[in-house]
């Protein structure tokens, strides 16, 4: 799983992360790389920082400290030695590898009349580790719908597991596991849904999805309406006024919808004014509510329509 990373990780920090102990390698969420900053890693519940010999320390002055140097051949790995391959990436902020791992910038932005036009300079490097997690969202089957899907929202905060379950959730109704499958489209504005490098999806997201990759969501989704008429369309962390009306677009054109929003609270996501009005209207007949609490991917509860919190025992970690 962590072979694509480590094939863009400069020697002395692959070395690092190879030296880890198995159950280290194996709950790894996050490598934090800065410039002439302490070298981090991000587990479940806890960060540490890492030494040159591999040890997890508390203390930044123990702590392994990338160079200029480390950092450039770190952009020049991820980019193939080709920065103008990453000329959209670089504005974005973010890098999808083999994989579907994903690759936060950050370092100097030149902006261009108001807008970004690319980072310069990158001096920051936030690898996150992709984990499919098949049959975590099994036990929601029962109130997706049968004859007829739920529109569903998941709220969370960051780093709560949302992505994953959504993904796992587009692959049961793809695969028709307990339900009748469906035709499922995918608008993976951040490729992180389905994973894609070259439009090929790295994640297993079922035999009946169509993914839109980097594609902005509000146009996806009418893109997907209207050129692979989908049963479900499911797409990752709506916000914006344009994501809500291109929603009301797609629920009156006849589609199911699955999307996450963050959020601490049901309260906190409804005072959103692009996501309030949605609720207002009753567009979601099913939320979910993440956490962290005991690990990413804890359900804190299930609401139906009017967020009355549904009485069976959904509300277990993952």
């Amino acid at each position: 799983m962590l072979s694509p990373i480590l094939d863009v990780l400069p020697l002395s920090i692959r070395r690092i992360i190879e030296s880890l102990p198995e159950r280290e390698k194996k709950d790894l969420e996050e490598i934090r790389v800065r410039q002439e900053r302490p070298l981090e890693v991000v587990h479940p519940l806890r960060s540490r920082f890492i030494t040159p010999d591999g040890r997890l320390v508390h203390q930044k002055e123990h702590a392994f400290c990338p160079g200029k140097s480390v950092c450039v051949k770190m952009l020049n790995l991820i980019s193939n030695h080709s920065l103008y391959a990453l000329e959209e990436e670089l504005r974005r902020g973010y890098v999808t590898i083999r994989g579907g791992h994903r690759i936060g910038l950050t370092g100097r932005v030149v902006v261009e009349n108001g807008r970004v036009k690319h980072i310069q300079e990158v001096t920051g490097f936030n690898v996150r580790v992709a984990r499919e997690v098949k049959g975590s969202a099994r036990h929601f089957v029962p109130i997706l719908g049968n004859g007829s899907l739920e529109n569903l929202l998941i709220v969370s905060p960051p780093q709560c597991g949302k992505t994953t379950l959504l993904r796992d959730l587009v692959r049961i109704v793809s695969s028709g596991e307990g339900i009748p499958p469906r035709k499922v489209g995918v608008v993976d504005e951040r490729s992180e849904i389905a994973g894609c490098v070259d439009g090929v999806p790295q994640h297993e997201v079922g035999p009946r999805t169509d993914v839109l990759d980097s594609c902005p969501k509000a146009e996806g989704m009418m893109m997907m309406i209207r050129s692979m008429s989908p049963d479900l369309l499911v797409v990752d962390e709506i916000g914006r006024r344009e994501d809500s009306d291109a929603v009301f677009e797609a629920i009156h054109a006849g589609v199911h919808l699955f999307t996450t929003a963050h959020g601490r609270s049901m309260e906190e996501v409804c005072r959103r004014p692009g996501i309030s009005e949605l609720v207002r209207e009753g567009v979601f007949s099913r939320y979910i509510l993440l956490s962290r609490r005991k690990g990413p991917g804890t359900v804190e509860a299930v609401y139906d329509q009017s967020l009355n919190r549904i009485p069976e025992s959904l509300a277990v970690r993952r």
